[in-house]
C-alpha cells in the first residue's frame, strides 16, 4: 500500500516536472549573457583603444607642425627630422594606457610645390573583456601630413606715426617690435617671393612718393586751389581757382611743390581695393595741401614735407629687401592726427596684384597656396580723415573697409593693436576690425609692443607651415 502512495506521488511529481516553464527565462538569459558581456567588454575596451588613438593624432599633428615650423626657420635640417620628432611626440603623448608605441618621420621634397612631413605612429592597449575572447591587445595606428615651404605669403604692416606715437616711449617701441617681425617673418622664406613684406607709415594721409605726379589717377582738385601755376590769370583773379577759371584764364596745378602725400580716395572707393578704371581713375588718389604756395608767396609748411626735411616716408610696396625695410622703419618720426582707415586701405592696396600703384608681383597659383595679411598698429582713437573729424564718422567707414578686406575673395587675415598708453579704453572699431578676438592686442605700456609682435610673428608662422 505504501508503496502503491509512494510511487503515485513520485510519478505525479514528475509529470508536473516535465510540464513546468517557470525558469525557462533565468535558463535563457543565462546562456544570452555572455554574449552580451563580451559585446559590452568589446565596447569598452574599443573605446579605449580609440582614446588612446585620439590622443596620439593630437600628438602627430602638432609634432608635424612643430617640425615643419623648425625647418622653415632653419633651427634643424632634414636629417635631425627623426630625432626631433621622436622628442616632441613624446613631450606631448601622455596617455597612460598606450603600449608598444613608435613613431617615424619621414621627409619628402615635392617639385615646385614645396615639401612635405609624414610622421606616423602606432601602439596598442591591453584589453580587459575581449582577453577571455582571445584577444589580449588591441592595436591602433595613425600619420599626420605638414606642408612646408607651399605656402608663401604677403603682409602688409600699417604703422602709425602720429603725433602721439611721440609720448611715453610709443615709437621707439614699435620701432624696435616692426623691425624684430620682419627678422621673424624674413626667416620662414627659403626662397626669393616665399614672403613679401610691405611698410605704410600713415597719420590723417600717407605719402605715396613723388614719382606717381603725373598718372592719370590723380585727383590735383584739392592741390590746386593752393598750388597753382597761375598761367594767364592777372593779379585780380588769383583769388581761387573758380575766378580764375570765370575769366577764362589758364588755371595748372604746380605740381612740382607736391611732396607725395595724398588723403582719402573718393567715397565709397576708400572702402574697395578697387584699381582704377577709365571711369573711375581720378578717385584712386587726392594730392594734399601741402608744402603750399599762395599767390603772395607764403609758405605753409605742414608734416608731409620734402625729403630733405623731417617727413613721412613714402610707403614701401611689397619687397624681400629686409635691411631696405628695416631702414625705413627707422626714418619713422611722429606727426600729425589718426586717420586708421587710410592706413588699413593702403596696406590692402599694396597686397593687390596688379593693382596700381605699387601693382603687387603675381602669383605662382600652381605650385604655391598664397595667404595675406594685414597689421595694423595705432596708438588712438580716429580723430580726422578726408571728410570727418567725427571718429564715430571715421569708425563707420573703417568698420565697412575691414569688412570687405576679410570677406572673400580677399580672405585678407587681419591682426589689429591698440597702443593705449593714455587711457582711451578698448577700441571697438580695431577690435572689430581684426580677423577674430585672438588676433586683436591692446597694451596699455609700449614695453608690451615687442611681445605682441613676437605672438603675431608666431601666429604667421602657424598659417604658412598650416596642414
Amino acid at each position: 500500500m505504501l508503496d502503491t502512495v509512494a510511487i503515485r506521488r513520485i510519478r505525479t511529481a514528475a509529470r508536473r516536472f516535465a510540464g513546468a516553464n517557470e525558469g525557462n527565462i533565468a535558463i535563457l538569459f543565462g546562456i544570452a549573457v555572455i554574449p552580451i558581456i563580451g559585446f559590452v567588454g568589446a565596447a569598452v575596451d574599443y573605446t579605449r583603444a580609440n582614446s588612446a588613438r585620439s590622443s596620439m593624432q593630437a600628438a602627430l599633428d602638432s609634432t608635424a607642425l612643430m617640425l615643419a615650423k623648425d625647418l622653415t626657420e632653419g633651427t634643424i635640417n632634414t636629417s635631425q627630422i627623426p630625432t626631433k620628432a621622436e622628442a616632441y611626440f613624446k613631450a606631448l603623448y601622455t596617455n597612460q594606457e598606450a603600449k608598444s608605441v613608435t613613431i617615424n618621420a619621414s621627409y619628402t621634397q615635392n617639385s615646385g610645390n614645396g615639401s612635405t612631413i609624414l610622421v606616423n605612429g602606432s601602439g596598442a592597449i591591453d584589453t580587459g573583456f575581449m582577453r577571455v575572447a582571445g584577444f589580449p591587445t588591441l592595436g591602433f595606428n595613425t600619420s599626420s601630413t605638414s606642408a612646408w615651404g607651399n605656402v608663401r605669403m604677403r603682409v602688409a604692416m600699417a604703422l602709425d606715426v602720429t603725433g602721439s606715437m611721440r609720448d611715453d616711449g610709443k615709437m621707439p617701441a614699435m620701432q624696435a617690435a616692426a623691425k624684430s617681425l620682419i627678422d621673424q617673418l624674413s626667416k620662414l622664406a627659403k626662397n626669393n617671393g616665399d614672403m613679401y613684406i610691405s611698410i605704410i607709415p600713415f597719420a590723417k594721409d600717407v605719402n605715396l612718393g613723388t614719382s606717381f605726379k603725373d598718372e592719370s589717377w590723380i585727383d590735383w582738385d584739392l592741390w590746386s586751389d593752393q598750388n597753382p601755376t597761375w598761367g594767364t590769370c592777372s593779379q585780380a583773379t588769383k583769388t581761387s581757382k573758380s575766378s580764375c577759371l570765370d575769366a577764362g584764364k589758364i588755371w595748372t596745378p604746380d605740381k612740382t611743390k607736391w611732396t607725395g602725400c595724398v588723403t582719402d580716395r573718393t567715397q565709397d572707393f576708400d572702402t574697395k581695393n578697387t584699381p582704377p578704371t577709365s571711369s573711375n581713375a581720378p578717385t584712386m588718389v587726392v594730392a594734399e595741401e601741402y608744402v603750399t604756395k599762395r599767390w603772395d608767396g607764403t609758405i605753409n609748411e605742414q608734416y608731409c614735407k620734402s625729403s630733405n626735411d623731417p617727413y613721412m616716408p613714402p610707403i614701401m610696396p611689397l619687397s624681400y629687401d629686409w635691411t631696405a625695410l628695416k631702414t625705413l622703419i627707422d626714418n619713422l618720426q611722429p606727426t600729425g592726427n589718426t586717420n586708421q582707415g587710410i592706413g588699413m586701405a593702403w596696406a590692402w592696396l599694396t597686397l593687390g596684384v596688379g593693382v596700381p600703384p605699387f601693382n603687387a608681383p603675381a602669383k605662382d597659383t600652381a605650385n604655391y597656396a598664397y595667404k595675406d595679411a594685414i597689421v595694423l598698429l595705432s596708438d588712438g582713437l580716429n580723430t580726422q580723415n578726408r571728410w570727418y573729424s567725427n571718429a564715430s564718422q571715421i569708425d563707420a567707414r573703417q568698420a565697412i573697409l575691414c569688412a570687405n578686406a576679410k570677406a572673400a575673395p580677399h580672405n585678407i587675415t587681419i591682426y589689429t593693436v591698440q597702443v593705449d598708453t593714455g587711457g582711451d579704453g578698448e577700441s571697438a572699431v580695431l577690435k572689430g576690425c581684426a580677423s577674430s578676438s585672438d588676433k586683436f592686442y591692446r597694451i596699455t605700456n609700449a614695453s608690451q609692443t615687442l611681445s605682441v609682435f613676437n605672438s603675431i610673428g608666431q601666429s604667421l608662422a602657424k598659417l604658412r607651415v598650416a596642414k
